[in-house]
């Protein structure tokens, strides 16, 4: 018997994360992803396991599928990007994950983002024009990198959905579930026009 509740099968989605992520912003809109039936991929610049964080303290450490030098983004249908101050400041500086969002981006594959995860969008020259939610503490940089920043437990704007914070997880995930539930349809209607 056929499953409704996988509306995400055959998606496969790209989560980037460095040590000093936000543990709920990683695992609760994972687990929601995996069970709505897609694939995740953990990437991060090293190999091995993640420290994350419970805000300062330490939580569990995630073990890391593969190293960014490994991802093609076209091989991707989606990006999570998971929060934490730590993991976010370090994640911004990295060309790879820059380059790796821009490619995702300029293809209008979604974009999942919340609390501190923007930075990477903003180092990597995407957020002017868009609208966009994050923790609070960073909306300066979203302004003065021209994006439209605003207080919202979700922000939808075309293939992007941001929310702000842990609290905002149930929104956020619900969101990012629709959205990628969304463009999933649109991809495949094209696939049938063409064949």
């Amino acid at each position: 018997m056929p499953t409704t509740n996988t509306p995400l099968e055959s998606i496969r989605v790209a989560i980037l994360a460095m040590d000093g992520v936000e543990n709920a912003e990683l695992t609760e809109p994972r687990k929601a992803l995996e069970q709505a039936g897609a694939k995740t991929t953990l990437f991060s610049p090293k190999a091995g396991k993640i420290q994350s964080l419970n805000h300062m303290e330490k939580a569990e450490q995630i073990p890391v599928d593969a190293t960014l030098d490994q991802a093609d983004p076209e091989t991707f249908d989606a990006v999570l990007l998971p929060g934490g101050a730590v993991n976010a400041d370090d994640l911004r500086v990295q060309p790879r994950e820059q380059e790796f969002v821009r490619a995702i981006d300029r293809q209008g594959k979604p974009i999942a983002v919340i609390c501190h995860g923007p930075w990477l969008l903003v180092s990597a020259g995407l957020v002017k024009g868009r609208r966009i939610t994050s923790y609070h503490t960073i909306q300066d940089d979203i302004r003065n990198a021209g994006g439209k920043w605003q207080d919202s437990d979700v922000v939808h704007d075309s293939n992007w959905v941001s929310s702000r914070q842990p609290s905002d997880i149930p929104m956020f995930n619900r969101a990012m579930i629709e959205l990628f539930t969304e463009k999933k349809a649109a991809r495949e209607e094209k696939t049938r026009r063409v064949a």
